[in-house]
């Protein structure tokens, strides 16, 4: 069954029996880890990428389409121009690309064959108004420095950028002069460094980066745990305090829930897990009701959202205050901050405005995404403090909707005059099948 994976099929007799050592010892063991990873990042198939102002479509076949902000060149199309619809990256073809990771005038582009491309600014550590990055790079350019390194995954925070390579270590860039990562490093430096503490003989499956932090989803051989390090204002870490972690830290609320992790998401300020069984959890800071608690209060360990009770969820996306659920029957439910009609909801009143705008404090179902008449299987949201929110929903058989915010034609559609955002969803000229 190992045979099969795409991740394990590159891999040498020396790469697959280290891998199988890594894992226990068991090839049970490694046929879980592959499809642990491949269930909770979406790997080998296409994917679409609402980044701060720009975004990034990933077709099935390896090709990218980038549209949005391009004033750092972070579309790669060789200019710094804005693109108000989708276009090739052309100077791509030939390699297929199989993840993409997108942060404030940067984007990460990762290859079937574990190559890391970046463009846009040219550090791997700086915040939107940040004064690292001498240059711009504006063509798809290849990260020398992780070449050695066979990456399946990469995770931008601010003032670091993490990369997961197939094997299931966890590699960090940058924001660790005072050990902030786990490492000493200069927040300027372009060369990784490993995770170490907690993680320095798990498995991990999945990295999501937030503002100021990282979750890591690990695959153990009793089962599957979450761990965070960095910045732990509002509880966002999960440990029941509001304090800094300088090395990677297991969660441990999930073992009293007796909850298995399955998918997990890091927004600016608050997170949330989907479980094996369907549940959700959410923690961190609640302001606007992100957390679908029915109420603004912080959480500084995860929390099982009641309201979702009756759905069994299968994927979970988060922004700045804002969190998507996906259910298994595709249903999509919506909460936290309305600003920029990001949530999707748009029913009721004269003026055809109704309530877009409104904050949610619980999870409801994004009708208009009802109209779609087709079964969603990924949301992504702008995860920045400083853009308003834009969000994709992708469908099982490739169509890509957008609606929020478009002032930048992040959305991938034209705006009427005046207009900066979409209320409803609308049909994205591009097939990612």
């Amino acid at each position: 069954m190992c045979q099969k994976r795409a991740i394990f099929k590159p891999m040498t007799e020396v790469e697959r029996i280290d891998l199988k050592e890594r894992c226990g010892g068991s090839w049970k063991l490694v046929l879980r880890f592959l499809l642990a990873g491949e269930a909770c990042s979406r790997r080998e198939k296409s994917q679409a990428i609402a980044g701060p102002g720009h975004s990034i479509a990933v077709t099935s076949n390896g090709a990218v389409f980038s549209f949005g902000s391009n004033s750092s060149g972070q579309l790669g199309h060789g200019t710094t121009e804005e693109e108000w619809r989708p276009r090739q990256i052309r100077s791509l073809q030939g390699i297929r690309i199989i993840q993409a990771a997108a942060g404030a005038g940067r984007t990460m582009l990762i290859s079937d064959a574990g190559r890391v491309y970046a463009l846009g600014k040219d550090s791997f550590g700086e915040a939107e108004y940040g004064a690292q990055g001498s240059k711009l790079v504006t063509s798809p350019q290849l990260v020398e420095s992780l070449k050695d390194i066979f990456v399946v995954q990469a995770a931008i925070g601010n003032f670091f950028t993490a990369v997961l390579s197939r094997e299931g270590r966890v590699y960090t860039f940058s924001w660790g002069n005072d050990t902030r990562l786990g490492h000493q490093t200069e927040p300027n430096d372009l060369e990784p460094h490993p995770l170490m503490g907690a993680l320095a003989d798990v498995q991990v499956v999945q990295i999501a980066a937030g503002y100021c932090y990282l979750l890591a989803l690990a695959c153990h051989p009793s089962g599957m745990s979450v761990y965070s390090v960095g910045c732990g204002l509002g509880g966002k870490l999960g440990h029941g305090v509001r304090t800094d972690e300088k090395y990677p830290r297991l969660i441990e609320q999930f073992q009293t829930l007796n909850l298995q992790p399955v998918v997990v998401a890091a927004g600016a300020w608050h997170a949330a897990v989907v479980g094996k069984d369907g549940r959700v959890c959410t923690w961190g800071w609640g302001r606007y009701g992100c957390l679908g608690h029915g109420n603004e209060d912080c959480e500084s360990v995860p929390k099982v959202v009641e309201a979702l009770s009756e759905v069994k969820a299968v994927h979970v996306a988060t922004g700045d205050y804002t969190t998507f659920v996906v259910s298994e029957k595709g249903d999509v439910y919506s909460f936290g901050c309305g600003e920029s009609s990001s949530l999707g909801h748009n029913t009721g009143g004269a003026d055809g405005q109704g309530n877009r705008h409104t904050n949610v404090l619980s999870p409801e179902i994004v009708t208009s995404l009802k109209q779609v008449k087709e079964r969603v299987v990924q949301i992504s949201l702008t995860n920045s403090i400083y853009w308003n929110a834009h969000t994709f929903a992708l469908t099982e058989s490739g169509k890509l909707y957008a609606f929020g915010a478009g002032d930048k034609g992040q959305l991938g559609v034209e705006l009427a005059a005046n207009q900066t955002e979409r209320g409803n969803p609308e049909r994205v000229d591009v097939d990612l099948n």
